[in-house]
């Protein structure tokens, strides 16, 4: 966060209590790549352009308006300056209104992620709010006006500070009763070996550092050779395996999953390649018997018999 700008100032509101934070968008658009639309004759650049359907022509920016389709292209239409007298006015003000616990807020009505930073004199009641919330277990429900609109908003607790997510409002988001599942049934022999499987391939906590963007990575080394003017391989992609094939058995897939799980255990912990293989065959072999000690006090007594033998 220290090169980090702030979008906006902010203050989170409850009861008494105005904490004055600073807002900052969690997530970096730049590690996204992004491409531009050129003319494949010369490779400028393309501008956009609107063309009327019925005419045929290009309207300029100031004859546009924005219409919304009542009925099949019927369109009632406003002005820019309709539309800006509905829109919500900006906010500088976080209302808390409710605290409930974390756990009850579904992650399918996160829209967007934000940091909340401590402003000038609010450090302590900041810290204070971040430590209340972690130890209750519960995260803050509030209303933030911003972009013309009004959004729900929950602020949890994040490392040593505050995460604000901006939420779906429950009639953008669809319920899976729409889908039409219908649940089948499972036995409970299914059901254990499923709960192997998860166990065998479960971690304590989620690492993102561990997944990495390979499309990202490829597409980067693409650019690379395409600006030193080298020639990149257009490789095959696999064919995609089509459904409706055999049906395999339930328990067959499972068990099949637990013994690959295993071999590929067995096999990180024997090392890789010939390594690997040398330390495996070293394991199945069987140590070459040993002579058993002879006590001491044994193999004195012989030497003793055997001097006595060679002065006879």
């Amino acid at each position: 966060m220290a090169d980090a700008r702030s979008i906006a100032s902010l203050t989170i509101s409850f009861g008494l209590v105005a904490i004055p934070v600073k807002l900052y968008s969690a997530t970096i658009a730049a590690e996204r790549i992004s491409f531009n639309m050129l003319h494949k004759k010369d490779g400028s650049r393309l501008k956009q352009q609107y063309v009327c359907a019925q005419e045929g022509t290009v309207v300029d920016r100031s004859e546009i308006v924005k219409g919304y389709e009542f009925a099949k292209d019927q369109y009632v239409m406003f002005s820019n300056e309709e539309i800006k007298e509905l829109e919500e006015a900006g906010s500088t003000e976080i209302g808390i209104g409710e605290f409930v616990p974390l756990e009850s807020v579904d992650p399918v009505y996160f829209e967007r992620t934000y940091y909340l930073a401590p402003d000038k004199g609010g450090a302590k009641p900041y810290t204070l709010l971040v430590s209340a919330l972690r130890e209750s277990g519960q995260c803050a429900i509030g209303k933030w006006a911003a972009r013309g609109r009004e959004h729900v908003v929950v602020i949890r607790p994040m490392d040593v500070g505050l995460a604000m997510h901006q939420l779906h409002f429950q009639a953008e988001v669809r319920t899976m009763k729409d889908l039409g599942i219908e649940p089948a049934n499972v036995s409970e022999a299914e059901l254990k070996l499923a709960r192997q499987l998860i166990g065998q391939q479960s971690a304590k906590v989620f690492d993102a550092a561990s997944y990495v963007d390979e499309f990202k990575g490829r597409v980067e080394a693409a650019i690379q050779k395409k600006v030193e003017g080298k020639e990149i391989s257009l490789a095959e992609k696999p064919a995609a395996s089509k459904g409706g094939g055999n049906v395999i058995d339930l328990m067959d897939m499972l068990r099949a999953s637990l013994q690959a799980r295993g071999s590929s255990d067995a096999a990180a912990r024997n090392g890789s390649g010939r390594n690997g293989a040398a330390a495996g065959e070293m394991e199945a072999r069987k140590p070459p018997k040993r002579a058993a000690k002879v006590p001491a006090k044994r193999t004195a007594a012989k030497s003793g018999a055997a001097r006595k033998s060679s002065r006879g």
